[in-house]
C-alpha cells in the first residue's frame, strides 16, 4: 500500500470495512490476537474489511507496530480462535517512518463466531453482537434441505385444482413440443413432477405440488403465507400506492397476473439501430418474470411474510422473505453456483421451461439490462430478507446500438463478462484488472480471459497496468476528444514521473527504457512512444544507441 491510499484511508476514518487498533496499548500478542479475531468476525459476516493495527482511533494518530511480530502466529491464532476457522490475509508497510500492520478477511457468505460461542457483524464503525433470532434463517436451511418437497399431511387430491393442471400441459406443449410430459395422465403427471407423494397408501400433495395445481382456498388453509402483493405507485404520490393486488394462487397464475399488470404500465422506447428498429420495454418481460420466478423459488416458505412487488414509475421493487442462502452474497450473486432453497419449486420450473435450467437466473437478468443500457439491477441483502431493484431508465442508448452492431458483426452473442467490463470502462474511462474482476465477480485469470477477447476483437486496450476503450469504442460511445484526453493524461503522468525521478538521482541523474516500462507499467512500445515524445519536446537526450542506451535531463 502507497503512502497516499493509506492517508486517504486515515482521513476517512473508521468505516463498515476499516477499523483501527492500537499496537502500542496491548499488553501482549495474546491480546492483540483476540482484538483482531473479534473485528474480523464482524467483517466477515457483513462484507470484508480490514484491520489496521498501529493506529489510535481517538484521535486518529499512526504509532506503529513492534518490527519482530510473528505473523504466522497471528493467522494461526486467528484461525484457531474462530468456527468454521477463518483466513486472512496479512501484510505490513511503513508510514512516516513507522510500521503499519493490516489484517484483512473476504466476506463468503458463511456465518462465523468465536470458539466461545459469540457472533458479530459490522455495523458502520462498530461490531455488534448477533443474536438468535438473527441466526435463525442461517440455520433454516440446514435443518430444512428443500422444504418445498415435503409431504402437507392434510393435503388430499381433492385439493388439486384440474383446470391448472390442464393449463400446466397446455403452456408445456407450446415451450416445449418435444415433451411428453402433457401426454401422462394427470395422476402420472403429478407423479412424475413430485407434486404429489405416497404417505403410506394415500397419495397427498408436496409442498411444490400446493402451490402449482393447488386450489386457491387450499393456499388459503394449508399455506396461507404463499402470498404476493403488488402495490402501484404513481409519479404524484410515491409514499402511498394507488393499486394493489393480494394473491394466494397457483405460482404460474402469480406470474401470468403480475405480467399483464406490469405491461400495462410498461412503455416502449424505439431505438433505430442500422436498417432495423429495437423496441426497448421499460421493464422487459424476460426480466421482470425471471426475477419473479427467482423470488418465487427462492423465497422462505416458513416465514409468515410476503413477496412484495412494488411498482413505481422509475422502477420495481421486489422483496423476498428469506436471506441469502450459505455462500450467496451480492458481491458474488451472479456468478456463485446455484443453491436453491426450494430444490423442488426450482426443478419443476426447470421441467416446466419456465426456466432454461435450476438456479438463479441471476446473470440472465443483468445481461438483459445491461444489453439494453440500463442500469445494475441492484440486490439488497438482510437477515431475513432480499430486494432486488430493476430500473426502467436508458443510460445509453448509445450503448445499446454498439453492442447489438457487434454481436451482429460477430455473429455471436456476447458473454455477460465482456458486456459487464465494456460498460464498466464506458461508466469509468479506465479500470485496474483487480477492479474489472470486482465487477464481473470473478477470479483475476478468468478476468483477465474475458479482457483479452475483447483486446483480441479490437474493443479494449492495456495502457499501462489500467484497461480502457480503444479509440474505434470512443468514436462509437463517447467522442474521440475524451480518448484523446484520456492518452494526454497518461503521457503527463508518465513524463512527470520520469522527470521527479531525473531530479530526485542527481548523483545518478540518468534513466533506462526497462526502468520507465517498471516505474510506469509500460510495455516496451509505450514506454518508447513517450520517451520518442519528450525527446521531441526537448525533455530528454539519449547517450549510447542500441540495448546499453539510457537517457538524461536536457
Amino acid at each position: 500500500m502507497t503512502t497516499e491510499e493509506f492517508k486517504k484511508i486515515l482521513d476517512k476514518g473508521e468505516t463498515d470495512t476499516v477499523e483501527f487498533k492500537s499496537w502500542v496499548k496491548a499488553r501482549s500478542q495474546k491480546e492483540i490476537i483476540s482484538l483482531a479475531v473479534d473485528e474480523l468476525i464482524a467483517f466477515a459476516n457483513y462484507k470484508g474489511g480490514t484491520v489496521y493495527f498501529g493506529v489510535e482511533d481517538q484521535p486518529i494518530e499512526v504509532t506503529g507496530c513492534s518490527r519482530d511480530y510473528d505473523s504466522q502466529r497471528i493467522i494461526e491464532g486467528i484461525y484457531d480462535k474462530t468456527r468454521p476457522s477463518l483466513f486472512t490475509e496479512i501484510y505490513d508497510f511503513e508510514y512516516e517512518g513507522k510500521l503499519v500492520i493490516a489484517i484483512s478477511v473476504k466476506a463468503d457468505g458463511k456465518t462465523y463466531t468465536t470458539t466461545d460461542g459469540r457472533c458479530l457483524k459490522r455495523l458502520g464503525r462498530n461490531s455488534k453482537p448477533l443474536y438468535p433470532d438473527e441466526l435463525s434463517n442461517v440455520y433454516s436451511s440446514n435443518q430444512n434441505p428443500d422444504f418445498s418437497g415435503r409431504i402437507i399431511n392434510e393435503s388430499t387430491l381433492d385439493d388439486v385444482n384440474k383446470l391448472e393442471v390442464y393449463s400446466l400441459k397446455e403452456k408445456l406443449k407450446v415451450r416445449d413440443s418435444r415433451s411428453t410430459l402433457p401426454d401422462l395422465e394427470d395422476n402420472d403427471f403429478l407423479r412424475d413432477l413430485q407434486l404429489t407423494k405416497y404417505d403410506g397408501n394415500v397419495e397427498r400433495l408436496t409442498v411444490a405440488g400446493l402451490l402449482f395445481v393447488g386450489k386457491e382456498k387450499s393456499i388459503q388453509r394449508l399455506l396461507p403465507q404463499a402470498e404476493v402483493i403488488y402495490l402501484h405507485y404513481s409519479a404524484d404520490n410515491l409514499e402511498e400506492y394507488d393499486a394493489r393486488l393480494d394473491m394466494k394462487l397457483p405460482l404460474i397464475n402469480v406470474i401470468d397476473k403480475l405480467t399483464e399488470r406490469i405491461r400495462a404500465y410498461s412503455k416502449i422506447e424505439n431505438i433505430q439501430v442500422g436498417l432495423f428498429r429495437l423496441e426497448v420495454e421499460d421493464f422487459p418481460e424476460k426480466v421482470f418474470q425471471e426475477a419473479l420466478l427467482n423470488a418465487l423459488s427462492h423465497r422462505d416458505y416458513q416465514s409468515n411474510a410476503a413477496v412484495y412487488v412494488k411498482q413505481y414509475p422509475d422502477r420495481i421493487v421486489i422483496e423476498n422473505p428469506g436471506g441469502f442462502l450459505d455462500g450467496i452474497t451480492e458481491n458474488n450473486i451472479i456468478t456463485h453456483p446455484s443453491v436453491p432453497r426450494n430444490k423442488l419449486i426450482a426443478e419443476t420450473l426447470q421441467n416446466l421451461k419456465y426456466v432454461q435450467r435450476t438456479g438463479q437466473g441471476v446473470d440472465i437478468i443483468f445481461k438483459e439490462m445491461i444489453s439494453m443500457g440500463k442500469p445494475y439491477p441492484k440486490y439488497k441483502s438482510f437477515n431475513d430478507a432480499v430486494s432486488l431493484t430493476i430500473f426502467s431508465a436508458i443510460d445509453h442508448t448509445e450503448f445499446i446500438k454498439f453492442i447489438t452492431e457487434v454481436q451482429e458483426k460477430n455473429s455471436r452473442i456476447m458473454p455477460l463478462a465482456e458486456m459487464m467490463i465494456l460498460r464498466d470502462l464506458m461508466d469509468n474511462r479506465k479500470e485496474p484488472l483487480s477492479m474489472l474482476a470486482g465487477t464481473i465477480q470473478k477470479s483475476l485469470d478468468e478476468t483477465k480471459r474475458s479482457c483479452n477477447e475483447l483486446i483480441n476483437d479490437g474493443l479494449i486496450e492495456i495502457v499501462g497496468k489500467e484497461y480502457m476503450l480503444t479509440a474505434k469504442v470512443y468514436e462509437a460511445l463517447k467522442s474521440d476528444v475524451e480518448y484523446t484526453r484520456d492518452k494526454t493524461i497518461q503521457y503527463i503522468k508518465a513524463k512527470n514521473m520520469i522527470l521527479e525521478y531525473l531530479q530526485s538521482n542527481k548523483s545518478n541523474s540518468r534513466i533506462t527504457s526497462a526502468k520507465i516500462q517498471e516505474m510506469c507499467g509500460f510495455t516496451k512500445q509505450q514506454a518508447r512512444g513517450v520517451i520518442d515524445k519528450m525527446r521531441g519536446e526537448g525533455l530528454l537526450k539519449i547517450h549510447n544507441h542500441g540495448k546499453k542506451s539510457y537517457y538524461e535531463k536536457l
